[in-house]
């Protein structure tokens, strides 16, 4: 196959693009684990910094990729803070994935004044084309599009209202993905979503969405190799094994990718004590991880924050008692909890 052209099959020898069936002992090494990070903790906080040195492999920017940070106003990119990353990453021997290229989330306020298809299509082109022309060669993995599809889909066509929906529709997908494609050839392109991994009506909904969705953009050689999953998991929740299941062996048999790329446990719901807390949350990955590496050796283990002290959970679900969220593998003091030794076995059981 020749690099860059549309195409869903996955790129031989991509840093992240190594998902297969697992087979005992084929797999040399441990799975690459990683974090998202925030550039300001790094520079603010040694300990924090210390901390993602000695236990990732990866980072994704948590927001310093984001529209709203890097395109602020129309024809204006602040590059600060990414550069700050791409600095960390290079200097360090790190690898660092690109997050997020097309989001309804994070955006600007002046891309609400974009009033047109073309207007729309030449902007999302521009930001594409000039973010990853600069940091080419540097990022082997980009979400290109992330979360698409709407909390409760109908069909593949059931996707989350943005500016990029309101003026293209489902196009913006494959606009988004041949635009990347044609800059960086050699990158890993993904759609990252999140909740498809729990039992109930409506995430059977988005599982039977998204593959549509992944299908379609295969029936139109729209360039694509790999499926983000986005694993954030709430503990009271339960894991549909089965469907997940037979949702990622439908992901491998289009021949695309398999990351996980933003886990933790959302444990607002938990008893508090924090013993049995920190238990619980990490049996729940477990079960994740578990389901996933039944089907599929991922090709990489990320999740959204490596400590507690930097997490964007209790921001949202802030615990009724009034104690601390404990979601990461590190508590706020940066000591590994359950958690981490859970992340650390199935990164070494794929081996």
């Amino acid at each position: 196959m020749a690099l860059g052209l549309p195409s869903v099959m996955g790129l031989p020898g991509l840093a992240f693009s190594t998902s297969q069936t697992f087979i005992p002992g084929e797999n040399a090494a441990p799975l690459p684990y990683g974090a998202a990070v925030r550039a300001d903790a790094l520079a603010s906080d040694p300990a924090y910094r210390t901390a993602v040195l000695a236990n990732c492999q990866i980072i994704v920017a948590e927001g310093e990729m984001k529209w709203g940070d890097i395109h602020p106003a129309r024809g204006e990119y602040r590059f600060e803070k990414a550069d700050a990353l791409i600095d960390f990453a290079r200097q360090n021997n790190i690898q660092l994935r690109g997050h997020t290229l097309a989001w309804y989330g994070a955006m600007p306020a002046w891309t609400s004044e974009i009033d047109n298809r073309a207007e729309a299509e030449r902007e999302l082109i521009d930001h594409i084309e000039t973010v990853m022309s600069r940091y080419l060669g540097a990022i082997p993995s980009w979400d290109v599009v992330n979360e698409p599809l709407v909390d409760w889909p109908e069909d593949e066509s059931s996707l989350r209202p943005s500016i990029w929906t309101r003026r293209m529709g489902i196009d913006y997908l494959p606009i988004a993905l041949r635009t990347a494609a044609s800059i960086d050839p050699d990158t890993q392109l993904v759609i990252n979503e999140y909740d498809i991994e729990f039992a109930g009506a409506r995430f059977a909904a988005r599982r039977k969405a998204l593959i549509r969705l992944l299908r379609s953009l295969r029936d139109r050689d729209v360039p694509l190799h790999a499926v983000g999953l986005q694993a954030h998991l709430f503990a009271d929740r339960s894991i549909d094994r089965d469907g997940l299941q037979a949702l990622l062996a439908e992901i491998v048999a289009l021949k695309l990718d398999i990351l996980i790329t933003e886990l933790d446990v959302i444990d607002a719901a938990l008893p508090g004590g924090v013993g049995e807390r920190d238990e619980r949350v990490a049996g729940f990955a477990a079960q994740f991880l578990n389901a996933v590496c039944e089907v599929v050796r991922p090709g990489a283990i990320l999740t959204w924050g490596l400590s507690d002290r930097y997490s964007w959970v209790p921001t949202y679900f802030k615990r009724r008692d009034g104690m601390p969220n404990r979601p990461l593998p590190l508590d706020s003091e940066f000591k590994r909890k359950p958690l981490f030794d859970v992340i650390e076995e199935y990164r070494r059981k794929t081996a």
